[in-house]
């Protein structure tokens, strides 16, 4: 007969942390999120990569794009470009991340001396940015010979009809970077010369970046960005179990930092034969993540083929429908724990520590501490970034209300087969996922900020430092339904806000 598990299938929404003793020197400010992003021999080495927050953004259309990306990696995360997508354009965007180092931005808003002032306005009107490269193409990777901004011209005493070669400011009249000028160097330009952005070209004059001056309290005020030896936002790629020949040498020649395998359900030889694939041509240089599994068994197999981390979590995601559709999955909770048992016993019997993601089911930043207290080393989030200005999906009006278009990578709009695919027809012949919105948040920055500080907040009341003593010693229950209820605003009126600024 079939094998049964005992344990309930549980959500984190069915667990609390129970307070631990908090010392004097126990203080969010000196809590340490960073966290192991690959395997390593624990005591021994040091990780490859780590994270310094515990989040990864999901490898989802709506989700991890570029601006997602170097976002993300500005707080301390990593983003894993989508792989729903062609070769050539996911290997152009982690091309376009590596090209965006900390500090030095790329330029989008590009025109050619032969354009004219129309076409300046309405780039302007496009991109919202003032300031323009002029290059000889009009192309962002072109000569420099010029730079255009709104001191340059007035609109109501010129003729939209002039080129902007008549107007702007001229290659010889401007003071430039050269293209290996570190960012400290190119901020003291900046402020020596009382400049509002800086060129960097290279030895042809080609056009490589812009340091601007506004960026300078930014940098500041991301003390924990991650970055690789060549001050580049760190990024990863999602791949998948068929075209990853093609893909995955693409994808290390643009520079991704990390792959990771997509796939609904990973204890499978397609995973297996991925990870082999990439050890024989790459050796151990190549990191890759593997999953998704929801059991010991799952964990072990994956750990055995090479994968550099795992992630736990079948159709717990907000979008994803697999449970309903095929009856397979299992509660987030109930899942990580088992899994992190076998992290462990696995770095006991090896001394290889694999570090694990959770994946889906986090509803509340709490949850995202829980994760961690029951053993996961990090989580991936999808509808929580999907919520933010940096995400690529749409930002739309729903009844008034702002809302960004949410999809799953197993619905029809998404049209991701491959994640789903267990090796036999290429098509989709059902959905796991759903179209959907979710309400708009904002920017990345604020809502990350205010998650990490919960996350220090819920840790100190633990009594722990790091994610390490979080995982060793955090204490938890598990709670009834009506306790449930009684965690939140119960037995009163709430004042709705709205309603009173009305009557004001």
């Amino acid at each position: 007969m079939a094998k049964f598990f005992e344990e309930p299938s549980r959500t984190f929404n069915e667990y609390l942390l129970v307070p631990g003793y908090t010392g004097e020197d126990c203080t969010p400010d000196r809590v340490s999120l960073k966290t192991p992003l690959v395997k390593f021999r624990k005591g021994e080495e040091e990780p490859a990569l780590s994270l310094n927050i515990p989040m990864v953004s999901a490898i989802m259309q709506a989700v991890s794009g570029e601006k997602m990306a170097c976002a993300l990696a500005q707080e301390g995360g990593v983003s894993f470009i989508y792989g729903s997508q062609s070769i050539e354009s996911q290997a152009q965007m982690i091309r376009n991340v590596k090209a965006t180092k900390a500090g030095f931005v790329g330029s989008d808003s590009n025109v050619s001396p032969e354009s004219t002032l129309a076409d300046v306005l309405a780039l302007k009107a496009q991109t919202g940015h003032s300031t323009m490269a002029v290059t000889e193409n009009g192309k962002a990777d072109g000569k420099l010979v010029g730079i255009v901004t709104s001191r340059d011209y007035r609109v109501s005493r010129m003729d939209p009809a002039t080129k902007v070669k008549e107007f702007m400011t001229p290659f010889e009249h401007l003071i430039v970077g050269g293209e290996n000028i570190t960012l400290s160097e190119a901020n003291d330009i900046i402020w020596d010369n009382k400049l509002n952005q800086l060129p960097i070209v290279d030895k042809d004059q080609k056009l490589k970046a812009f340091v601007f001056r506004k960026d300078y309290e930014s940098h500041k005020g991301h003390p924990h960005e991650l970055l690789d030896s060549q001050k580049r936002y760190i990024v990863g790629a999602g791949i998948n179990t068929r075209d990853y020949a093609e893909r995955v040498p693409a994808l290390i020649e643009a520079g991704a930092d990390i792959l990771c395998i997509d796939s609904s359900e990973g204890f499978s030889a397609w995973q297996k034969n991925t990870i082999q694939w990439i050890r024989d041509h790459y050796g151990d240089s190549v990191k890759v993540g593997a999953g998704n599994v929801v059991d010991a068994e799952g964990f072990r197999f994956l750990a055995e083929a090479g994968a550099d981390f795992v992630k736990i979590g079948i159709g717990g995601g907000s979008i994803c429908i697999t449970r309903e559709q095929k009856g397979i999955g299992r509660g987030q909770a109930t899942a990580t724990l088992d899994v992190a048992r076998a992290r462990d016993q696995y770095f006991k019997e090896t001394g290889i520590y694999v570090p694990i993601c959770s994946d889906g089911g986090i509803v509340h930043d709490y949850h995202i501490t829980l994760a961690l207290a029951f053993g996961a080393d990090f989580v991936m989030l999808g509808r929580y970034f999907a919520r933010f200005d940096e995400a690529p999906n749409k930002l739309v009006t729903v009844n008034g209300n702002y809302m960004k278009e949410y999809w799953g990578e197993g619905s029809a709009r998404a049209r991701n087969w491959q994640r789903y695919d267990v090796g036999g027809e290429q098509k989709m012949s059902f959905v796991e996922g759903v179209d959907s919105y979710i309400p708009y948040a904002g920017s990345l920055h604020e809502n990350v900020g205010l998650t990490l500080s919960k996350i220090s907040h819920t840790m100190c009341n633990c009594g722990c430092l790091t994610i390490s003593e979080l995982q060793k010693n955090a204490k938890v229950t598990l709670v009834s339904q009506t306790s449930i209820v009684e965690g939140g605003a119960h037995d009163v009126v709430v004042r709705d806000e709205k309603f009173d600024a009305r009557k004001k």
